[in-house]
């Protein structure tokens, strides 16, 4: 009879059955040693942190009233000044944009 590849042989089946139960009683053991150790642990937090007070300064944002605008103190300045503000010095906040990124402006519907 020639050997066939197909077919198992008892060596094959007794292999794999041992590895079987071998995975079944780590398992069985690990799960018992995780409910022998596991008691009831609470996480302790913190307290927060108290830090110093700022220091009061005039140049502060001003209050925020609950349903108003934001105030702002001082008034924020734009990222490209117009072209009078650049002529008188004002530089830029950000970079010019890269060339693919500028687009002719959108026709209106």
């Amino acid at each position: 009879m020639a050997h066939d590849r197909t077919a198992v042989s008892k060596g094959d089946w007794s292999l794999a059955a041992a590895l079987i139960v071998a995975g079944l009683v780590t398992s069985g053991l690990s799960l018992a040693e995780i409910k022998a150790r596991d008691t009831q642990q609470l996480a302790q937090a913190t307290p927060p942190l108290q830090g110093s007070p700022a220091p009061v300064d005039s140049n502060a944002p001003a209050e925020a009233k609950p349903g108003g605008t934001r105030p702002t103190t001082p008034a924020p300045e734009p990222a490209r000044p117009d072209q009078e503000a650049q002529k008188e010095g004002a530089k830029p906040a950000l970079p010019p944009a890269p060339a693919e990124k500028v687009a002719p402006p959108m026709k209106g519907k």
